[in-house]
């Protein structure tokens, strides 16, 4: 299957608010019961995150499409970014089909593309209509106080 290529003025807009200030699984960093998978290999989003509590930070990334530009360009970043997201221990998990009535597309009331991250204690720490870019991200989840700890502790 050919990679999908993202519109340059797109990438350019999602670089532009990377330098300003995340149905399938694709796991980066092996994390709890999350399996690793290709993004062309769909796979049904878990129903629920509770087997990541505590053990990992998910990122969630819902599209109405596996082809719509602003999955393909999130995926693509956050692919590039997989060293990052194992030290954070963030995984992401995308839900590239609604009609397959994913229960948490429906818990979170996502219609269309959204970028989620999710901490470890569960609660939903970001939520966009637009990708984000991995260093937003980090840079969010490197102020949370329990990432504060895991650093000062390593």
């Amino acid at each position: 299957m050919p990679k999908a290529s993202v519109d340059p003025r797109r990438r350019a807009a999602l670089g532009g608010r990377l330098c300003a200030g995340l149905a399938l699984a694709l796991a980066l960093a092996p994390v709890a019961r999350a399996e690793p998978v290709e993004p062309a290999d769909p796979r049904p989003m878990p129903a629920d995150l509770d087997a990541l509590r505590r053990e990992a930070r998910p990122v969630l990334v819902f599209a109405d499409s596996p082809r719509d530009p602003d999955y393909l360009g999130q995926i693509e970043a956050l692919q590039a970014a997989a060293p990052g997201l194992a030290e954070r221990d963030m995984v992401v998990l995308v839900d590239a089909d609604p009609a397959a009535g994913g229960p948490l597309r429906k818990a979170m009331e996502v219609e269309g593309f959204a970028t989620v991250l999710v901490g470890k204690d569960g609660g939903v720490k970001l939520r966009e209509p637009h990708p984000v870019a991995p260093l937003e991200l980090f840079a969010l989840v490197d102020r949370m106080p329990m990432r504060r700890r895991e650093m000062q502790a390593d």
